[in-house]
């Protein structure tokens, strides 16, 4: 990773859209600052398409696309996207998966909590499991621990062994039935949203994250940031940002929005 003052200023004036991690890259221990929301406003303001892509659930991202000054929200690491359409007062919703295979996921996944939950005791379901439609999210950081890195991949190795796709955050360890993840649910935001096919068309996006449930994003855009507190996690990625930012969390995101912003 190279500091973010090395990202060139020809390649930052392409920028069109910023995606952008919530929790640990947008949040300050688990608390949205005024600083960080004002840096949402200001992109917004300026022109950029602002669109968090977090594991947060969909009772969350409803508000987010809602109130908050984004064009969009993808959400459940890559399960759902959502629009509202302010004028026309209405939301979009697509999800990776129809209601009836979301269903029977969710009555697999509900088996795989009650397995994981016996196999780690200081493994908790998060709190916001009620709201989600399409994960399964254990709490390893946010109400709870944080628990020791074996334990982590103990719950990972039991995801995995069941046949659900597994992805760490800062918070929580989210697994799923299904062959979505934050890459593949954003081509295809920008494809139907926007008809902007990103395999061909990178270079107008950045994406700035922090753990390594963002590493197909670090991954695919060349123009990937990571605040600073992703330091713990970098021996966890094979695929790491391009920058990194000197400030932490929200802090970090803040100083990424005036310096794409300058």
């Amino acid at each position: 990773m190279r500091p973010l003052a090395e990202f060139p200023a020809a390649s930052r004036a392409a920028i069109r859209f910023v995606l952008l991690d919530i929790d640990d890259t947008l949040t300050t221990g688990g608390k949205l600052t005024a600083a960080a929301y004002g840096a949402l406003e200001d992109l917004a303001r300026c022109g950029f398409g602002v669109i968090p892509v977090t594991g947060r659930p969909a009772g969350w991202c409803d508000l987010i696309a809602r109130f908050w000054p984004v064009d969009a929200v993808i959400g459940e690491s890559g399960a759902f996207y959502f629009r509202y359409d302010t004028q026309a007062r209405r939301m979009t919703r697509r999800f990776w998966l129809s209601a009836d295979e979301r269903e029977t996921a969710r009555r697999q996944l509900d088996a795989l909590a009650e397995e994981i939950l016996a196999a780690v005791p200081g493994a908790r379901l998060a709190a916001d499991q009620p709201y989600r439609t399409a994960d399964l999210a254990i709490d390893v950081a946010e109400d709870t621990g944080p628990l020791p890195s074996a334990e982590i991949d103990r719950i990972v190795a039991l995801m995995r062994a069941a046949g659900a796709s597994a992805k760490i955050s800062s918070i929580h360890v989210n697994g799923w039935f299904g062959d979505w993840d934050k890459r593949k649910m954003t081509l295809r935001l920008f494809r139907e949203a926007y008809g902007i096919d990103l395999d061909r068309e990178r270079d107008g996006v950045v994406f700035i994250g922090d753990s390594p449930n963002d590493e197909p994003m670090f991954e695919f855009f060349p123009h990937s940031v990571a605040v600073a507190n992703i330091a713990p996690y970098l021996s966890r990625l094979k695929s790491p940002p391009a920058y990194v930012t000197a400030g932490q969390g929200g802090a970090g995101f803040a100083e990424f929005a005036a310096f794409l912003l300058s």
